[in-house]
């Protein structure tokens, strides 16, 4: 049997006493995405928040390339190849989209600016077109485009993406789509949090619902 490259075992996670994550698991392959569904305040961005190392875990466990992160530092999950792009974007306004796009290149031992930036503007060549503008001369969506690819960056086998269409006008929704599509057939393992399917169900190998902070259903995309 193939290990998962990214496992997440009976999670519980509080937030101010509140629980959160109920008992939540999940598998995800090399190379597979998946689609995290739920209402707002079912615990999707928590999930990803403890992925990151951004929350504590109360019990269960996340294992990484079979490595448990229950005790590890948040700083180590760039260095895993683990990018995170958040809902809010989470820019740097006085930033270009270019610097914004390298700040965890900056701060990792291991990652390369120029090799990085190639495959970034390979995926998203209309950044290259606007890196030296300040990200907030950006709209919504180009923001977005700028948190993907900065996840991009540092996402080298895992990408957490949460909710990255919301908000965002119909054609750069399609734009995110597409950018997102050819990731598949690649070892990058992809995992989408979002409130409901919408056009996106095609992209996903599989879905995992969550209410309550807990495990829902689980099937096959069609």
């Amino acid at each position: 049997m193939i290990q998962p490259l990214l496992s997440i075992d009976g999670l519980q996670v509080s937030i101010q006493a509140i629980g959160v994550l109920r008992g939540f698991s999940l598998d995800l392959a090399a190379g597979q995405m998946i689609g995290l569904i739920g209402r707002n305040g079912a615990g999707k961005t928590t999930l990803l928040r403890s992925i990151m190392g951004h929350l504590p875990i109360d019990g269960g466990d996340i294992r990484f390339a079979g490595t448990s992160l229950k005790r590890q530092e948040r700083h180590t999950r760039a260095g895993l190849g683990i990018g995170y792009m958040p809902e809010d974007r989470r820019l740097i306004p006085e930033l270009t989209v270019e610097e914004n796009i390298l700040l965890p290149v900056w701060v990792s031992k291991t990652l390369r600016k120029a090799e990085r930036l190639d495959f970034v503007y390979a995926v998203l060549p209309e950044l290259a077109q606007m890196k030296d503008r300040r990200a907030l001369l950006l709209s919504g969506g180009q923001q977005k485009l700028v948190a993907l690819a900065r996840a991009l960056t540092v996402g080298t086998k895992l990408l957490l993406l949460d909710e990255p269409f919301e908000g965002v006008a119909p054609a750069l929704s399609e734009r995110l789509s597409e950018v997102i599509a050819g990731l598949r057939g690649t070892d990058l393992s992809v995992l989408i949090a979002q409130s409901e399917l919408n056009h996106t169900q095609a992209l996903f190998d599989r879905e995992y619902v969550i209410e309550r902070g807990a495990n829902a259903v689980a099937h096959k995309a069609a």
